[in-house]
């Protein structure tokens, strides 16, 4: 970490924390909750690590209250949440459960009580499994299902969310849910996945419209983004680079922008109809902006079914998920989006950023994670070098308020400022908690306000 001061941020910066429904809420077969691909992915024996489930979590749904007063003493102006596609639409079409959504409207009035601007995921990968059981995002008429749950949503919460944000990262949806397997619902088609990919953009600008009926709030979408470092010097290591860039960084960037889609060999433009592009290139307000790790590529194997080979980078401290912790990353990243889309690019705000650590209670029951907060440290310097050389970000979320239930890692991963023991929900603000807490108060350099 760092030992200079932390450079000032500009005015109105916003200061925020993040989680998702599913790995947070718990409360799964609740008041008329439906079932989720998760739910079922988590059932099948083998697909998570520790063969636990979100079922509890960390009982957010019955402890929100508390939850929102560790945001309020952290001093964070804004809750990056997301709701619960299945909580609200059992089915996934269909009837609304108006008790699912009097849980978020609760949720959303005790955050502006508390001064935190509510900040609303539509969809976190928790797709109603009657749809999966459909063809899922495979299947065009998902698009409209979802847009068709944006409207319900805003009707009942758009007169208060501050930030609507239709999709999280549906590269990692496509490529690993439903290309690799290794997320629900456990597909392995490789590219064959593309149509998930044009059918989430659609269902995205289709809920940009439904959602601009109800709210006169901003709008986005967040993406993961990993700058490629390519190793190797031969032609074919660059031709692979070059394929991983358009698959995770411009394949759903370039058409939200205006621009159609990448060349990218073995996608499929038929499930592309006219119209859709102009559909998914409605206007956003803001770009979401997911960081985690660049990705070292190099040229492909004789016979591999990817074009590319993805290997570890070295050099850097690793995660205790083994990815690279480099903030350089993040500068390159955001200042790649600049240079790429120009005028297009709208407002950034990172909405998630985060490391995971195995935090665990001392003798004391207290929390020291000091590499979470030289993670942030660092992470933090370089978002505000990219402001400097004329990036606009004007966000940074945390990744994550809590400790929760790490997708097909189940409960081994920790990424919370704040930790949660599993058996008695009993949460545990670590030393990191106090460091971002001190840094948004403006007793360190550097405030929010």
């Amino acid at each position: 970490m760092s030992t200079a001061p932390m450079p000032e941020f500009p005015d109105g910066f916003r200061w925020g924390v993040s989680t998702s429904a599913h790995q947070i809420e718990g409360a799964t077969t609740a008041d008329g909750r439906g079932t989720s691909i998760w739910d079922t992915f988590a059932r099948s024996p083998g697909r998570i690590s520790d063969g636990s489930s979100g079922a509890v979590a960390c009982d957010h749904y019955h402890r929100h209250a508390e939850d929102v007063a560790l945001m309020a003493a952290l001093g964070v102006g804004a809750y990056r949440f997301s709701i619960a596609w299945p909580r609200v639409r059992p089915d996934g079409s269909g009837a609304t459960n108006a008790v699912g959504l009097d849980f978020y409207d609760r949720l959303v009035d005790d955050l502006l009580t508390a001064g935190i601007d509510p900040v609303a995921t539509l969809y976190h990968w928790d797709l109603p499994q009657p749809l999966e059981d459909a063809g899922g995002w495979l299947h065009r008429d998902t698009a409209a299902h979802f847009a068709e749950y944006a409207e319900r949503t805003a009707a009942r919460l758009g007169d208060r969310v501050r930030l609507w944000i239709t999709l999280n990262e549906p590269f990692i949806q496509m490529s690993l849910g439903y290309g690799m397997g290794v997320h629900a619902p456990g597909q392995m088609l490789l590219f064959d996945a593309f149509p998930v990919a044009h059918h989430q953009l659609l269902g995205h600008g289709l809920a940009v419209q439904a959602l601009r009926a109800h709210t006169a709030s901003p709008i986005a979408i967040a993406n993961n983004y990993s700058p490629v470092r390519v190793l190797g010097d031969s032609d074919a290591d660059r031709a692979a680079g070059t394929a991983y860039e358009t698959l995770h960084n411009r394949l759903f960037t370039d058409p939200l922008l205006g621009r159609g889609y990448p060349d990218l060999p073995g996608l499929d433009p038929t499930v592309v109809r006219a119209g859709d592009l102009d559909t998914i290139a409605a206007p956003i307000d803001v770009l979401g902006v997911n960081y985690y790790n660049p990705t070292g590529v190099r040229a492909a194997e004789e016979g591999s079914p990817l074009p590319f080979d993805l290997v570890p980078l070295d050099g850097y401290p690793r995660t205790a998920f083994d990815w690279p912790v480099a903030p350089d990353g993040l500068h390159e990243l955001l200042r790649w989006l600049r240079d790429t889309y120009g005028e297009a690019l709208p407002p950034i705000e990172i909405t998630e950023g985060g490391c995971a650590y195995d935090d665990e209670p001392d003798a004391h029951g207290q929390v020291a994670d000091p590499d979470r907060i030289a993670y942030l440290d660092g992470h933090l310097r370089a978002v505000r070098a990219a402001i400097d050389d004329g990036v606009d970000v004007r966000g940074y979320f945390v990744w994550s308020l809590l400790d929760n239930w790490e997708w097909a890692e189940g409960f081994t991963k920790r990424f919370g400022l704040v930790h949660v023991d599993y058996a008695t929900q009993r949460r545990t603000p670590k030393s990191s908690y106090t460091w971002l807490r001190d840094l948004i108060a403006g007793s360190a350099p550097g405030s929010a306000r």
